[in-house]
């Protein structure tokens, strides 16, 4: 029986203090948890292979963020992407309105899912990763205009979504009536 090469020097530091925010990128760039856990996890395991020089250079996340966003873009583009399963296991009934708030999660991913994947990485890093329009250029390897052009494309897609302008209404409401 052959045993697996121990991990780089640092590195299974780094995802124990760091993939939970890395899957929680992928979640929102796939809409699906198991295929975040996979897409993280190859995002990992392509960086582990040349763990050392990333961690030389410094900002291993950058790189990692880096790996993870292009291996997401190189999927969808491979991906037939035919049938989408529908039927879920509904959740269970707790005190809270649950109904309510996973009808706007289906709703906001449903609308994150009609931008194309270069939009909704632009999404993600812009607005809730809260990067700059450089970092996120560089994360995705092109212009601060290009990024700038995906992200007014992406929110006017948004803007024109029912169920996110229903959202945007109801959020606006809840702070009005707070006041």
């Amino acid at each position: 029986m052959t045993r697996a090469p121990a991990p780089p020097e640092g590195f299974a530091e780094f995802v124990a203090a760091r993939s939970h925010v890395l899957l929680r990128a992928a979640w929102l760039l796939t809409g699906d948890a198991a295929a975040a856990e996979d897409l993280l996890q190859t995002a990992l395991a392509r960086s582990w292979r040349h763990w050392d020089r990333i961690a030389a250079a410094g900002h291993p996340e950058a790189y990692v963020r880096r790996v993870l966003y292009n291996t997401y873009l190189s999927w969808w583009r491979r991906h037939w992407r035919g049938e989408l399963p529908t039927a879920a296991p509904p959740e269970r009934a707790g005190p809270e309105d649950i109904a309510a708030a996973s009808a706007a999660r289906d709703g906001l991913r449903r609308a994150l899912a009609r931008l194309t994947p270069r939009q909704r990485a632009v999404v993600v890093l812009r607005y809730v990763e809260d990067r700059t329009v450089a970092e996120t250029a560089e994360l995705l390897g092109c212009s601060a205009g290009t990024v700038k052009t995906l992200a007014f494309r992406a929110l006017e897609t948004l803007r024109a979504d029912a169920a996110v302008r229903s959202l945007l209404t109801a959020e606006g409401a809840d702070h009005h009536d707070a006041t």
